[in-house]
């Protein structure tokens, strides 16, 4: 007997919302009435939502695509003969040919969509663990010395080095040291940290290791929000599986070295995106931003120094170790060495994640992937960053994506989301929803922040409505802006008027005003 066909069919939430499981199901039916042998792998997504469900077919010559696949579409697709390549108006071609995929650097991403997220034999198979064990074979301090040169910073949204950041916790002197996971993926036009925990999760578990080791830590927590329900349990499944060979526990892969973690889900509170919000909630006590000092790396999670990083920071550790420090730093441009997972979303054709090195712009990404925008009508503005990000005009889409020319912008990459709006957009309603956003998600621990983002509100309400007093209500917002930037105990508050201020700068008409204010104002 021939053996089975493998059919590929994604797992990943974004599929499931387009019927994923219904297509796994019904593919698996009619194969059995038809006498044609399949087997099914769930694996991750590629990225590529517009066209899920993408399914593929294993075939001699590599994974056919198809897609996007909906159960009604099945029977002629068997019917053409897609599991010997056949013709058919949802076939897509060799799926690593797909420009938007072919166009990629995929470093962190290189095996989501292409394993069995919860496959061992998968993981290691397609070059995982390879990091993990020089990392055993390297004294802690040549460990963060590696991840020092490559350059990571993280990629959260602070763009902090990394390296620096556990060199600091390797220092202190304590009898217990954690590795904290900021899985917490709250902004609005991002999904990075989710398509790779549900498509990857033991690289996750590779990186928290890693670090583990670098600084001495024996445990870890990875800190998801409750809406993620399938990479909870993608996370969860792989943990048990990695625990159950070794590869988490008392004795790392035979070392002798000890280290585990487990998965803490949070209510989905904006602000336990904040490190010291998210350390206060694994603590079991309501998410309140802290003062710093002293520094979580020096008393985080119940007083102990703590590495804090996002998903994507630990996650792309695995191939600095396994590639080499000069390998991944020779990817970007200027200080943002590496790639970085753009998340395109909004008013775009082609919606997805775009895996490429810092250097590239947002025309290349909105036009170059994104297709141009889904209603056919001219782009107008994007918010680059998440909901604290800046709305930027099409004159600044051509600065490249590299965090120190966007600080000269005054606009942040931040964790790599992408909203974009076309011309039907009215951006003092977007700066209206900025800070009723912030006035929504504050912890109140701050009163730049608590009171400022309500008076926000308030006067961008003043602003709309007009009247004679409209230019001083203006420069009113400005200053209470000014304030929270410079006041607020953390970066909602903070960041906050950078969506508010852009806006209004770039553009004034929608706001009933005839220009932006001086430079010295700008945002």
């Amino acid at each position: 007997m021939s053996p089975p066909i493998v059919i590929y069919v994604p797992r990943d939430a974004a599929a499931l919302a387009m019927d994923a499981d219904t297509v796994a199901r019904d593919i698996e039916r009619i194969a059995d009435e038809r006498g044609l042998p399949v087997q099914i792998v769930r694996n991750g997504s590629r990225g590529l939502l517009w066209l899920e469900p993408l399914v593929e077919i294993g075939t001699p010559q590599g994974r056919i695509a198809y897609g996007p696949v909906q159960p009604e579409d099945l029977a002629g697709l068997f019917d053409a003969g897609w599991l010997a390549d056949g013709a058919h108006p949802l076939r897509l071609g060799p799926t690593e040919e797909i420009p938007y995929l072919k166009h990629q650097e995929r470093l962190t991403f290189a095996r989501v969509g292409v394993t069995d997220p919860l496959s061992l034999q998968d993981y290691a198979a397609h070059g995982g663990l390879q990091g993990l064990k020089r990392a055993l074979a390297m004294e802690p301090g040549q460990i963060i010395d590696e991840l020092v040169t490559s350059g990571l910073r993280g990629r959260g949204g602070a763009a902090f080095p990394t390296g620096i950041k556990w060199k600091t916790v390797a220092a202190a002197s304590a009898s217990r040291k954690y590795i904290v996971c900021n899985a917490d993926e709250g902004d609005s036009g991002t999904f990075a940290d989710r398509l790779l925990m549900e498509g990857d999760p033991y690289v996750l578990i590779e990186g928290m290791t890693i670090a583990g080791l670098a600084v001495g830590a024996t445990y870890g927590y990875i800190y998801v929000r409750s809406e993620y329900p399938q990479a909870i349990d993608t996370l969860e499944a792989a943990i048990v599986r990695a625990r159950s060979v070794g590869w988490l526990g008392g004795d790392v892969h035979g070392s002798g070295r000890r280290f585990d973690l487990e998965v803490r889900v949070g209510a989905g509170a904006y602000i336990c995106g904040e490190e010291t919000s998210l350390l206060g909630s694994i603590e079991g006590r309501r998410g309140v931003v802290r003062a710093k000092p002293p520094l979580p790396a020096v008393s985080g999670l119940f007083g102990k120094p703590t590495v804090i990083n996002n998903v994507i920071s630990l996650a792309t550790v695995p191939i600095i170790l396994a590639k080499g420090a000069a390998y991944y730093r020779d990817y970007g441009v200027g200080r943002s060495h590496g790639t970085l997972p753009f998340q395109l979303a909004g008013n775009l054709k082609h919606g997805g994640l775009v895996e490429k090195a810092f250097g590239l712009t947002l025309r290349d990404l909105l036009y170059g992937f994104g297709g141009g925008s889904a209603s056919g009508r001219p782009l107008r503005a994007v918010q680059v960053g998440g909901p604290l990000g800046a709305y930027l005009p099409e004159s600044q889409w051509d600065v490249p994506l590299d965090y120190e020319a966007y600080v000269q912008i005054s606009a942040m990459i931040g964790h790599g989301g992408l909203v974009a709006f076309d011309d039907t957009v009215d951006m003092a309603r977007m700066a209206r929803y900025a800070m009723e956003f912030c006035a929504i998600e504050s912890c109140g621990k701050c009163t730049p922040c608590r009171i400022g983002s309500t008076r926000g509100v308030e006067t961008i309400d003043k602003i709309a409505a007009g009247g004679p007093a409209r230019a001083q209500q203006v420069h009113l917002l400005r200053d209470l802006c000014d304030t929270m930037m410079a006041g607020s105990l953390c970066a909602l508050g903070g960041m906050a008027p950078y969506p508010v201020l852009s806006a209004l700068n770039h553009f004034p008409q929608d706001f009933g005003i005839e220009s932006s204010q001086p430079a010295a104002h700008a945002a």
